[in-house]
Formats: structure tokens, sequence, C-alpha cells
């Protein structure tokens, strides 16, 4: 018998003796149990100086004027888990005269950090309608916006007009990528939101609905400082400005455009002055939410 023979005999017979401690795995084993992996809970900041919406949005009818609102939940977010998108009917908040100070096109890393100095000083909020490809450059300085309690609103992603209103769809796409680079930086999301130019010279009423439907409210102003405009006026023009359009009956709600972009430097000296003169005639300081008035 051949050496091969003998060896395959001899395995042979060992096995069937049973006295071997091999074992023979089946050939089709049960598959076993994995458990699905935990979602892991989202992460949404807390703080005293900001509201978080609820997921379906039914804190959002509130009682104060000078605290931001927030979504924790970006727009694929709310789609993916089936959440609400657009935001309830809600009253605006006209208990007082209240002013709101606003500056679009930032942030930069000069102006908008000496105007946060300013507000910090004489304690009061304003509201940073943003640019998305500004905040990318300088997430920082929205840190810093969102952290001493200012409000943080999307002005689009870059302003270009041919891009924004070549059609509704253009404008949202913008406003989404605005989106995600400002939860990137802070964690949440605006809910306020403001067209570059003025929705009343930049919007068809195709705009509207889309803009509703996605849970955004767009606020444009009825002051304005005139600081974007060719004129390029100093610091005491500016102010100038907003006492003329104010006139001798004052609006109980005033929303004043101003910017924080480069070059803005004679906004930065207005703005105590301004401040000053506010307070002076009685007006408490609110910063934008979906609850502000419109301002006309």
């Amino acid at each position: 018998m051949s050496k091969f023979f003998l060896s395959a005999f001899l395995i042979f017979t060992f096995l069937l003796s049973g006295c071997s401690d091999i074992s023979v795995q089946e050939e089709n084993p049960e598959p076993e149990q994995v458990a699905a992996p935990k979602k892991p809970e989202k992460k949404i900041p807390k703080s005293d100086k900001f509201y978080i919406a609820n997921k379906d949005f039914s804190n959002l009818q509130l009682q104060e004027f000078n605290k931001p609102v927030y979504d924790a939940y970006g727009i694929w977010e709310r789609q993916a888990e089936n959440l609400p998108m657009s935001l309830p009917d809600l009253q605006p908040f006209e208990k007082f005269s209240i002013v709101y100070l606003t500056f679009d096109d930032g942030p930069d890393d000069k102006n908008t950090p000496a105007i946060l100095d300013i507000l910090r000083n004489e304690q009061v909020p304003a509201t940073f309608y943003v640019l998305g490809y500004m905040a990318e450059k300088n997430p920082g300085v929205l840190k810093r916006i969102f952290e001493e309690g200012h409000a943080i609103g999307n002005h689009s992603y870059n302003h270009d007009y041919n891009d924004l209103y070549a059609a509704p769809w253009n404008f949202v796409v913008q406003m989404y990528k605005t989106d995600d680079v400002i939860m990137k930086i802070i964690g949440v999301r605006p809910l306020i939101i403001r067209a570059p130019g003025g929705s009343a010279g930049m919007f068809t009423e195709n705009y509207w609905p889309m803009i509703k439907a996605m849970g955004y409210v767009e606020h444009g102003w009825n002051v304005s400082t005139e600081d974007a405009t060719g004129e390029c006026p100093d610091a005491s023009t500016q102010i100038n400005h907003v006492l003329n359009q104010l006139g001798k009956n004052p609006p109980k709600t005033v929303i004043i455009l101003m910017h924080s972009n480069s070059g803005k430097e004679e906004t930065v000296k207005a703005l105590p002055e301004l401040i000053h003169l506010l307070k002076d005639w009685g007006y408490k300081f609110g910063v934008v939410t979906p609850m502000t008035p419109l301002p006309w």
C-alpha cells in the first residue's frame, strides 16, 4: 500500500473511531445576528443667548425680541427625516418700539470685528446677514458673532445677481449652500434671509412660494445709511440719512440697512453716535427673527 493511501486510511479510521477532538464545521452555519449601528445623537448647541427651533417649529411664537433663533437641522436633514419644512404662521412681535441694526455682506476681518467691539461696548445686539464665501474666509469672526449673541442671517453665497436671479431655484441653491457653510462653523443654520439688492426689486412672484416652502423668512429694511451707494457717504452724512428717513414721526419698527465688509470704515465711525441717538429716542434694540414685523 502506498504511503498516500496508508495515510488516508489511518486518518479515515481515526475519524470514525470518535476519538478525535477535531470538530467538523457545518457547510452553511447560521449567520450571526449583528446589531444595526446606532445613529449618533445630534449635537445641538445650547445657550441662554439664543433659541433653537423644535423639530416641528412649535416653539417659535416667542415673546423676546433680542435673542436669535436658529434651526439645528439643515434642509436636507429635514427632508430625510420627514420633518416640517415651512414655518407656521407667527404673530409679529410689535409690543415695543424696536430698532434692528442689520449689517450685510460680511463677515470680513476688519470692519466686522470693529462693529462687534462697538456693539459690545454699547451693550446692544444686531443682525449680520452673511455671505457664504465670506464666512468661509473668516470662520472665527462668524463664531464671534454667534457667541456674542447677535443674530446671523443668510445673504446668499456670492451676491452674484446674474446667478441669484436667473431663476428661483438658483436663489434657493445659494441659500442651501450658505446654510451648509454656516452649519459647519457654528452647528446651526439661520431661518432668516435677506435677498441681495432687496426682494422688492429682485423677486418675481415665483420666488415667494419656494421661499415659504423652504421655511425661510425674508426681511428687507425701511431705513438705510446709504453706505453701499456710489455716494460713499462719510459718517455724519450716514447719520443724517437715517434721521431724514425716520422723519418727525418715526415708525415703531425700524430695520436699518448697513454693511460690514471692506471699505465700510465710515459706517464703523457712524455707529456709536447712531446708537446713542436711537437710545435717546427711546428705542429698544432687537435682532431679526421669524417674529420680526416686516418693515413696511
